[in-house]
């Protein structure tokens, strides 16, 4: 059974910061990209910034020099540092993993979104 865990949103202050985790189990398949996606009130899920399984990364304009990404090579897992928080920032934050299955079927795995909200 495939599970995302993911933790590290809540609430912060203009400025501040958090730390995202999602941690997977159970993913059948190879994973090749690894990502965060959000979602703000009344907006469309859009991607954030995701990091491949050679490590090249790609950041939303909107975040890039304030969020940075990174994984876990021992374990199928994902980060998500951000720094210097916007209200614009406030949304829920989604755990993105994809990958192929040997018979080359592409797959991908969404963990359960953790809120996070940047207000004073």
């Amino acid at each position: 059974q495939v599970q995302l865990e993911e933790s590290g949103g809540g609430l912060v202050q203009p400025g501040g910061s958090l730390r995202l985790s999602c941690v997977a189990s159970g993913i059948p398949y190879r994973v090749n990209v690894l990502g965060w996606y959000r979602q703000g009130p009344g907006k469309q899920r859009e991607l954030v910034a995701e990091i491949t399984r050679y490590a090249n990364t790609n950041y939303a304009d909107s975040v890039k020099d304030r969020f940075t990404i990174s994984k876990d090579n021992t374990k199928i897992a994902v980060y998500l540092q951000m720094n210097n928080l916007k209200p614009e920032d406030t949304a829920v934050y989604y755990c993105n993993i994809r990958g192929y299955m040997t018979s080359g079927l592409p797959s991908e795995s969404w963990g359960q979104g953790t809120q996070v909200t940047v207000s004073s």
